[in-house]
């Protein structure tokens, strides 16, 4: 039997509908690539509409092997499904470093329920086995806290080296079961390997090989840049008491403090980023040699110079005791899916880390990886273009099924 034209007109309006339900996770996670990226215009208005409202609750205390560890959590104003650990980088504001506030916000608007947790370890510029483990206890504690996971279980994300820390810590016994996914956003495969990059500005493995697999994580040519400077001044601040006599350690590491506090400014507020670092290089004149000499090359952002005095001291580390807690190729794979998301063009942590690390879980974990232009290091600030965009979006789509 014919239909009318009000019948056609009803299931017209049924399929746009269901259409519409189909298609809005997708533009939801179009909506937070919008918001983290800035967009302006439509796709800002758009993304702005989407959003939802959360607040930023008091900090709390969560209990580590490693002491009390101040945290925040947004919480959205609605019913959320899933709360995600968000763990900072190498910076000394932890939670309340400008770049995580806003990532943490977006996320919220997206309607997760995040917690911001900074290891003590990393606010100092340190990468230890420590971070793993305020890493692994900070998702003990918190999934099993029915207000943030009444299932049992919290997603993980890490940026920069807590990036490829999360993906160690979720591989481990005790929460294995307990993570519904963990994601690296600019992190590391191997730390020796990244170490090795950051001061002779070569990836060891097989890059051919590497650079021939990009193209399956959305990247037709990835190359490796020249190091930043600022990796290696955390790399020097790590092996200190390795290349200036003891007695010289404590004001060593103070310079160096002061110059990765002055590059953390430099975002942010550049007149007293100037201060700091005119500060760093009158502090320098005052150091006994070769301490002067190292926080000159410091100040100078010098790698050429620097890289190669600490390159055969990087590269003894290699086969260390601790390097299965600080490289996720060397430990057990985690249970959970694994998202590894990197900027095709990262000088901090070479992008070809997340290609090297997918390629590595794959057989062993449920693993998605993206190489993206859209990102430097661990933000989104790239000028974006819609392929860009969608690809994100398909990426973030995929984390929040879970």
């Amino acid at each position: 039997m014919a239909l009318s034209r009000r019948g056609v007109a009803a299931i017209l309006l049924s399929l746009a509908l269901i259409g519409g339900v189909l298609l809005l996770p997708y533009l939801d996670a179009a909506a937070f690539i919008v918001r983290a990226a800035d967009m302006p215009g439509r796709a800002g208005t758009f993304a702005s509409w989407r959003a939802a409202r959360f607040v930023r609750e008091p900090v709390i205390d969560v209990p580590t092997r490693q002491g009390s560890v101040a945290a925040r959590f947004y919480r959205p104003a609605g019913a959320f499904a899933r709360t995600v650990l968000l763990m900072p980088g190498v910076h000394r504001d932890g939670i309340d470093e400008a770049r995580l506030v806003g990532l943490a916000d977006d996320l919220a608007a997206t309607g997760f329920g995040v917690l911001t947790i900074a290891a003590p370890d990393l606010q100092r510029y340190k990468i230890t086995p420590q971070v793993t483990d305020v890493i692994e206890d900070a998702v003990k504690w918190a999934s099993g806290q029915t207000v943030y996971a009444p299932d049992g279980k919290v997603g993980l994300v890490g940026i920069s080296f807590s990036g490829g820390l999360s993906v160690v810590a979720a591989g481990r016994d005790s929460i294995r079961d307990r993570v519904a996914f963990v994601m690296s956003f600019g992190g590391h495969g191997d730390l020796a390997r990244v170490m090795h990059y950051l001061c002779s500005g070569e990836v060891l493995g097989n890059l051919e090989q590497a650079k021939r697999s990009s193209a399956v994580y959305g990247a037709d040519q990835v190359s490796v840049h020249p190091p930043h400077d600022y990796g290696v001044a955390v790399t020097l601040l790590s092996l200190a008491d390795r290349v200036v006599p003891a007695d010289q350690v404590e004001a060593l590491s103070r310079g160096i403090d002061g110059f990765l506090l002055a590059s953390s400014l430099a975002m942010t507020d550049t007149a007293a980023a100037t201060r700091e670092f005119a500060r760093m290089r009158d502090y320098a004149l005052t150091l006994p040699e070769p301490s002067q000499t190292l926080m000159t090359y410091v100040n100078d952002r010098a790698v050429d110079k620097l890289g190669p005095l600490l390159l055969p001291i990087v590269d003894g580390l290699k086969d260390h005791p601790a390097m299965p807690s600080l490289s996720a190729e060397r430990a057990a794979p985690p249970a959970a899916p694994v998202f590894l998301l990197h900027g095709v063009d990262d000088n901090v942590i070479p992008s070809i880390e997340t290609v090297l690390l997918a390629e590595h879980l794959k057989g062993k974990a449920t693993v998605h990886g993206l190489l993206s232009g859209l990102i430097t290091h661990a933000e989104v600030n790239r000028t974006p273009t819609a392929t860009e965009v969608w690809r994100l979006a398909q990426f973030w789509r995929q984390i929040m099924s879970y």
